[in-house]
This record gives C-alpha cells, sequence and structure tokens, in this order.
C-alpha cells in the first residue's frame, strides 16, 4: 500500500496536482495518461496475489465442502450434480457452480488442500483487476487504482479468496456482470448487457438467489443512463433479463427433467426438488425471523429451523445493527463513512446534469448496490459468516476511491462547502476506525493511535497548503496531505488484512482476519464444519489412501474394502459427519444419511432395505451424529444386521437375504 500510495503522489506532484485522469473515460487508459497507473496496478494486483496465496500449502480443508469437491473430481455425474459423497446419493445442499472450479483443479493437480484453494486465488486477483476497470471506466484512473487497493485490503477480501465457499466465484461473477453493464450503459449497446445477463445467470451457479440481488442496480444503471430512448432501454433489459434467467435456471431445469433415479437426491429438500433447495431451504428460511414461512416450500429448513427464531428482547434491533458491530464491521466496514459520504454528495453534487451522465449513473450503480446487499444482510436471520461480505466490500471500495477523486477535486478548487469534504471524510473514517480497533484492544494496540496520528497529520498538512507561500510548495503539501489522509483511512484496514500472513490468523476457513478469524476457527468453524481431529492434520500433503484416518477408522475401511463382495457402497453411516473422512481422505463411496441437515428423508425404509436386498449395501456403522433416517434405520440394522467383532467400531453386516423377505 505504501509503495502505491507513494507512486500516485509522485506522479500527482509531476502534473501539478492533478490526481485523476478525467472521469467518465474510456475503458483504454487516455494517451498521456498518468506514468504511475500500471506500475501501481501492478503493485496492487502483486499484494493482492500475496495475500491470497500465502501458506495456501496449509490450508485446511472446509469438511463439507472439501468432501464434496473430491466426490465431485472423481465422477462426471458427481461434477455435473454436485454429489457430497462418490456414490452419488445425495448432492450438496447447494448449487455446485462454485465448486466446478475447484472440483477441476482437483482433477488437473491432485487432490490437495491448495489444489482447492488456487482457483480462489485466481478468481481474487481477477476480482481486483475488474474493480479497477470498472471504476477507472466510471470515475478515472487513479479512482480505480484506490479502489482496487482499497477492495485487497478489506481484511473479509484478504481472508475470502483463502476459503473453500462459495463467495469468491460468486464475487468476481456479479464484478463482470457490473463491469459489462457500464460499458453497455454509455453507449446503449446490448451486446455487453447479454453479456452481463450471462454473469449474472453465472453467479446464481455460484450463490443462487443472492446473485439477483445485484439487478436492481445494474438495471437502474442502464434504464436511467444509456442514451436511447426509454423503449429501447426497456426491451434491452428484457433481452438480458432473459439470458440471466436462462443461465440462472439451467441447473433447476437439469435436474428437475433428469429422473430422480438417474441423479443423486437434492440435499435440503423435503421433496428432492432442486426448486425447493434454491427457493425454501437457501432463500426464504435465511429470513425466517422476519416472519417469512417456509413450511410449505419442501425445504427441510422449514422442520428444522421450525420455533429457532430468538424471541428475547431486543433482538430485532440486534439483528439489523449484526452490519456494524465488531465482527463484521472489523471485517468489511472500515471505510463506512468514506463510502456513504460518496454516495451522498455524488449524487447530490452533480445533480443537474444531463441523464445519460456517466459520472452520476456510477454512483447510482454502486450505491444502490451497497444499500441492498447491507439490507439484505441485515435482514436475514442467517448470514453473519465473514465470506458473504465479499460482495459488499465490492461497492464499498468503489465508492472510497471515486468519493475521495471527487472530494480532491473540491478541495483543489479551495472555494465553497465542498471544500470540507474531505476534512470530514478524512475525521469520520479515521475515528471509526479507532472505535472498531478500540473492540480488540489487545490485538495491535497501537493501531488506534497511528490512525489519529496519521488522520491529523494529514489535517494538519491539508491546512497548511491553504496558507501562503509558492505555489509549488503548497501544492506538493497538499498532494502529501492527500496521500496521508489515504494512509490513515487505508492504514487499519490493511494492518488487519496483512493477519493473514501470520499463521495464527491465516487459515479460519471463514474468510476472517485478525482475532475475529481465530474465534471463527475455535468456535463456530470446528464446531460446526471440521471433520474428526485426525482429519485435520494433513496440513498440505496429497492424502494417502488413509492419511487423515485415525486407527480405528483405517482398520473400518481396510475390513470393508476387503469384504465389499461387489457391493456399490463400502458402508452407509447415520450421518454426513460419520461418513465425512472416510469421503475426504479416502474417497470412499460410503452412504450419507439424511444429508447436511439430518432431514432430509433419504434413504427412506424402504430404499434402504432394498439396497441391502439387492447386495449395493452390506454394511453400516452406528453412532455418532444421528439424523432422522439414520435413527429409522439404525433401529431396523440393530434388528436384522449381525455385529462386526471390531474394536471401537459399531459396524453391522446385512445380509441381503434378511432384507428381501421383508416389505
Amino acid at each position: 500500500m505504501v509503495s502505491t500510495t507513494a507512486a500516485i503522489i509522485a506522479s500527482a506532484q509531476r502534473t501539478g496536482g492533478r490526481l485523476l485522469a478525467r472521469p467518465g473515460t474510456s475503458g483504454r487508459s487516455p494517451v498521456g495518461g498518468p506514468a504511475h497507473a500500471r506500475p501501481a496496478l501492478l503493485a496492487i494486483l502483486a499484494m493482492a496475489a500475496l495475500l491470497f496465496t500465502w501458506d495456501i500449502q496449509h490450508s485446511g480443508y472446509h469438511a463439507f465442502y472439501a468432501q464434496t469437491a473430491r466426490s465431485m473430481s472423481e465422477s462426471w455425474q458427481g461434477f455435473l450434480f454436485g454429489s457430497f459423497d462418490p456414490g452419488n446419493s445425495i448432492t450438496i445442499d447447494k448449487l455446485p457452480g462454485f465448486l466446478w472450479p475447484q472440483a477441476l483443479s482437483a482433477r488437473i493437480f491432485g487432490f490437495h488442500p491448495w489444489a482447492l484453494t488456487l482457483p480462489q486465488v485466481i478468481e481474487g486477483v481477477l476480482s481486483v483487476a475488474v474493480l479497477y476497470r470498472a471504476v477507472r471506466r466510471w470515475a478515472g484512473e487513479s479512482a480505480g487504482l484506490l479502489a482496487a487497493g482499497a477492495f485487497a485490503l478489506t481484511p473479509a477480501v484478504a481472508g475470502l479468496f483463502r476459503t473453500q465457499a462459495e463467495d469468491p466465484a460468486f464475487t468476481l461473477l456479479v464484478l463482470l456482470a457490473a463491469d459489462a453493464t457500464t460499458r453497455a450503459a454509455r453507449e446503449a449497446r446490448l451486446r455487453p448487457l447479454l453479456a452481463a445477463g450471462m454473469w449474472v445467470g453465472l453467479g446464481f451457479q455460484a450463490k443462487m438467489l443472492e446473485a439477483w440481488a445485484v439487478l436492481p442496480a445494474l438495471g437502474l444503471l442502464y434504464v436511467f443512463s444509456a442514451p436511447a430512448v426509454l423503449r429501447r432501454r426497456l426491451a434491452h433489459l428484457a433481452a438480458a433479463g432473459a439470458v440471466c434467467l436462462a443461465v440462472s435456471a439451467s441447473w433447476v431445469l437439469l435436474v428437475t427433467l433428469t429422473p430422480a433415479k438417474d441423479r443423486p437426491y437434492v440435499d435440503g429438500t423435503t421433496d428432492n426438488s432442486a426448486v425447493s433447495q434454491v427457493v425454501g431451504y437457501n432463500f426464504l428460511t435465511r429470513f425466517s425471523s422476519l416472519g417469512i414461512d417456509a413450511k410449505d416450500t419442501g425445504s427441510v429448513a422449514a422442520q428444522t429451523m421450525a420455533g429457532t427464531a430468538p424471541t428475547e428482547p431486543g433482538h430485532a434491533a440486534t439483528q439489523w445493527a449484526k452490519m456494524v458491530g465488531p465482527s463484521l464491521a472489523s471485517q468489511v466496514g472500515w471505510l463506512y463513512p468514506a463510502a456513504a459520504l460518496a454516495a451522498v454528495c455524488g449524487p447530490v453534487w452533480l445533480r443537474g446534469r444531463p441523464r445519460t451522465d456517466p459520472l452520476r449513473a456510477g454512483f447510482l450503480l454502486w450505491g444502490v448496490w451497497l444499500a441492498t446487499y447491507f439490507l439484505v444482510f441485515s435482514a436475514g436471520a442467517v448470514g453473519g459468516h465473514t465470506y458473504y461480505m465479499g460482495v459488499v466490500a465490492v461497492p464499498l471500495a468503489a465508492l472510497f476511491g471515486a468519493g475521495t477523486a471527487q472530494f480532491w477535486r473540491a478541495w483543489r478548487k479551495g472555494s465553497g462547502a465542498r471544500t470540507w469534504a474531505l476534512p470530514v471524510t478524512v475525521v469520520t473514517t479515521v475515528t471509526w476506525s479507532a472505535v472498531i480497533a478500540g473492540q480488540y484492544p489487545t490485538f495491535l494496540p497501537w493501531l488506534a493511535p497511528a490512525a489519529i496520528i496519521l488522520g491529523a497529520g494529514a489535517l494538519a498538512l491539508l491546512a497548511l497548503s491553504r496558507t501562503d507561500g509558492a505555489e509549488g510548495a503548497r501544492r506538493r503539501t497538499a498532494v502529501l496531505g492527500l496521500g496521508l489522509a489515504v494512509v490513515a483511512m487505508l492504514g487499519p484496514s490493511a494492518a488487519w488484512a496483512a493477519s493473514v500472513l501470520d499463521p495464527a490468523y491465516g487459515h479460519s476457513g471463514m474468510g476472517s482476519a485478525g482475532p475475529v478469524s481465530t474465534w471463527h476457527h475455535h468456535n463456530a468453524w470446528q464446531r460446526t464444519f471440521s471433520a474428526p481431529p485426525a482429519a485435520r492434520n494433513s496440513g498440505g500433503r496429497a492424502p494417502k489412501s488413509t492419511d487423515g484416518l485415525d486407527e480405528d477408522q483405517q482398520r473400518l475401511l481396510a475390513y470393508t474394502r476387503a469384504h465389499q463382495d461387489g457391493a456399490t457402497y463400502l458402508f452407509a453411516t447415520t450421518s454426513w459427519r460419520s461418513a465425512a473422512a472416510y469421503i475426504l481422505y479416502a474417497g470412499a463411496k460410503v452412504l450419507p444419511m439424511g444429508g447436511f441437515t439430518g432431514a432430509a428423508p433419504t434413504p427412506t425404509g424402504a430404499q434402504f432395505r432394498h439396497l441391502v436386498a439387492t447386495g449395493r449395501l452390506r454394511y453400516v456403522v452406528l453412532g455418532g451424529v444421528v439424523t432422522v433416517p439414520g435413527r429409522t434405520n439404525a433401529a431396523w440394522v440393530r434388528a436384522h444386521c449381525a455385529r462386526v467383532p471390531l474394536p471401537t467400531s459399531r459396524l453391522y453386516r446385512c445380509s441381503p437375504r434378511s432384507a428381501a423377505a421383508l416389505p
């Protein structure tokens, strides 16, 4: 960050204090553009790559997504449908699009933790580059650089592109949609608008209906600023919407039209429906605290989450305030004041310009984007994961870059109330950063005082540039003050983001940085998602056939493999947790009952007995976390199957004859 800021300051001094290229220029750098632009961009991309790749050879496995990626990498049917297990009995509880790059990477490089993380690193560097291009096209060269730097130095972003979650791919795809829409709106071009619809549709494959939340911002940008008559603008939007809908619905239609016997069961549902998974399980129940009833959607969450919405006094207020609470504000919210001031001042200052003015249109795009996702995550009953915040970091960084540029131009003019916008932005942003840092007094205790000192120094230099003296000296003082102001505003966020370089903070798996990452790692992450302790210690090695399994698990695996006798599945377990280590570290065809939630009705009692009767399943492991189907089938197993005398293992052998005689 320091080298990039220095390059911008040096260029500004050489160009007479004109820090920014003229906003609203085309996507290509203008002839005679700032000499610092290319080196600064390369420095930002290199910094982002460093943050995202550091120590990825010791990345951990996400103990649900990683199993799915391995299963998807071992068969094209599993790849297409997103099978959780190698036997293709049940899907993951989300659309599998975000895992396609990970599964392909595992096919190419072998199944390693770093091979699953590598696609996210690439998606992250591309996201920084696309944001730079979009903001440069909108607000000028240096605004794009500031936005790209701010984005890469957001703690949630530094952690996000080191995970195996859905949001890295999703963030890149909606950024590509925004960039394409910006190009389309400039000249009312249909082709890039259709491309934007395609990108949002692909984003749907990664994050489902959350991708559609970007549509209001994109649609308003085009309908309000494209240089064409209203009828043509609406026709273009309709065409792009049709593309978006077609691409979005493609996987759901594929699953719906494929006979149930020819595909895995759709997890997260009680009716084996991809529509129920997307609309009920992954959308409506996320807003259950708002009174939305999902009981008729076919979603298992309507059963498992019934009555779980907290009702204690003050819960609603706490929920709506979570975006400014310490755990999320420290990850994504350091620039809230700067972005808010830009979102307000930008449109107000530009009122009276033509409808097609691209600079004003850009403030509309990013302001609506920020407001939409801010409200979505505030309203959602589920939504506290840090890796969700990448899509919020995008407009925050864009508004910071363009707002800083706009406020600097107002300061340079030196007259009127607008002159105060830059100092006010510095004061409010640095003060807010000090408040956030103060919530974690033992982590980088020097951070808040340093930001305050830098901010005060920036204000002093800006004020000094208004005193009498030589024009050149005053100009250099003002530029130095601006550079110090940028460092003061970005410094706290950058310090937290840099914590991913420390092994103690760099592998939360939840997209967090700083002390929040250690809380996630030692609490929510391990408690909810992690595989057994022995399975977490493989580091960056390629797992062998039994690497990561304890001695008893290895003995059970060896026994069932030796006595598989042509069965499709090595054995069945009463939950995905019990099956996880065997799938993750051995690629074993283990049948998990009940899916991720434990309430998916698969296999039913009749289906389970049919598997036994036809010889496709011979062994069952009972114990551990028991799901609803697991509990039902476990009773039959105890009554009709023989216990295998393996130490510490509740393994049963089921004879096809015992099941064939039953209805």
